[in-house]
């Protein structure tokens, strides 16, 4: 749901057809990369970079929720003739829409797209996702978990359990599409579904690991990326944007809470008793594979174009082993850092050379990095009355956010970003 509502000071700007044009444009390229997961610090220097090109001066505000763009004549008094207030949804990544985005308001600034045209193209952006689409999301959700029950050391027994189990969730989450009501519960009853199913599971068919099963299942869910761009947004200053996203963050994780422990009180009540013994781990060459498949997983769940698979398996393959043998080396929050800094480089490098978004390299490859697991656990720990075990999580938790965070601003520094996205 949007809602856009625009006030205009002065007639000097909006009098031009061509201008408005132009503006009209601006605003959109907003919104769509708002949609499209761009983050407040980056949407802002796109559109700011991309207003002034076409002759704008546009000053942009960018929270979870809302964007609010002010226009003025770049050699006026400074004084904005038009503010325009876009309410809109927090969006999800989208690279293939992203790169769409980025390649039209190239086209725009260099003259060889008109705006109303461009303007026409990236609202055309904006039709809902095909069947084929929606079916490869859900099944991303079954493969990621499954994928990450490996990563995990668990049994295969445990893998496709989780894979099972994230099926369901991947439909429950492309069933609220469309729904606001359920989509604003879903992360509960994903959680709920989760719990639940898992317990049943280990109660009459195989053991299981239990809590590293429903983790596995509800890792797209958890919102490890979320707390990394709040935090990122925090420490550049991007204060409100920050806190905001990082208050929606902490809400996901309690609504995954509440559902786990729902399910837990129901199972209890019915008398599901899981198994109290887990099964022997597969073998560690067994990540391997499983990796290859967390990257297709999270390819397909980024929308991801076919030209583009290659980087994304790349870059989630690299981060990943980078941060796997320095951490293993030098303790986990160094092999985040390193991860981190590798990947940010990375981006900003392809970004160079091929005048496309980095996002196609930093967006997948940070999301094995991003420690929302661990945040997920802190909190059912607490409400658990873990205390102990809660608050050490709470503190790795932090301690891993801060250097993933470190990584990706170092990575900035060792090769500057040319572009914004």
């Amino acid at each position: 749901m949007e809602l856009a509502a625009g006030g205009q000071a002065h007639g000097g700007l909006m009098s031009d057809e061509r201008v408005r044009a132009r503006v009209g444009f601006v605003i959109e390229l907003a919104r769509r990369l708002h949609q499209y997961g761009a983050a407040a610090p980056r949407l802002e220097q796109a559109i700011g970079n991309a207003a002034q090109r076409i002759g704008l001066a546009c000053e942009v505000l960018s929270t979870p929720t809302s964007i609010v763009l002010s226009f003025s004549a770049p050699e006026g008094d400074g004084i904005a003739d038009v503010t325009q207030v876009v309410r809109i949804a927090p969006g999800d990544v989208n690279l293939t829409r992203l790169c769409r985005a980025d390649e039209i308001a190239d086209r725009v600034a260099d003259g060889t797209l008109d705006p109303r045209r461009g303007l026409a193209q990236l609202r055309a952006l904006g039709r809902p996702l095909s069947r084929g689409a929606l079916w490869a999301t859900v099944v991303s959700y079954g493969l990621s978990a499954g994928a990450i029950a490996v990563l995990f050391r668990n049994a295969w027994q445990d893998a496709a359990a989780a894979g099972v189990i994230g099926l369901l969730i991947g439909a429950i989450v492309v069933a609220g599409y469309g729904r606001p009501r359920l989509a604003v519960a879903s992360d509960a009853i994903a959680a709920l579904v989760a719990t639940f199913i898992a317990t049943m599971i280990s109660a009459w068919l195989v053991p299981l690991a239990l809590k590293l099963v429903v983790l596995s299942a509800l890792i797209v869910l958890v919102p490890g990326m979320s707390l990394t761009n709040a935090v990122r947004e925090l420490t550049s200053q991007h204060l409100a944007s920050g806190v905001a996203r990082f208050a929606g963050a902490a809400a996901t994780i309690l609504k995954l809470t509440f559902g786990t422990i729902a399910a837990a009180q129901l199972c209890t009540v019915a008398h599901i008793v899981p198994s109290g013994h887990s099964l022997p781990p597969l073998p560690l060459w067994a990540q391997w594979p499983a990796l290859a498949v967390a990257a297709v997983a999270f390819a397909m769940l980024f929308q991801t174009a076919r030209r583009d698979y290659p980087l994304v398996l790349t870059a989630v393959i690299v981060g990943y082993l980078v941060t796997y043998w320095c951490g293993n080396a030098l303790g986990a929050p160094f092999g985040v850092f390193v991860g981190g800094l590798v990947l940010s480089a990375g981006s900003n490098l392809y970004a160079r050379l091929k005048h496309r978004p980095g996002a196609l390299v930093r967006e997948p490859g940070v999301l094995l990095l991003v420690p929302g697991s661990v945040g997920f656990r802190s909190v059912s720990d607490l409400l658990n009355n873990q205390i102990a075990s809660g608050t050490h999580i709470a503190v790795l938790l932090v301690t891993l956010l801060i250097s993933l965070v470190a990584g990706l601003l170092f990575g900035d520094l060792l090769i500057a970003p040319r572009r914004s996205l």
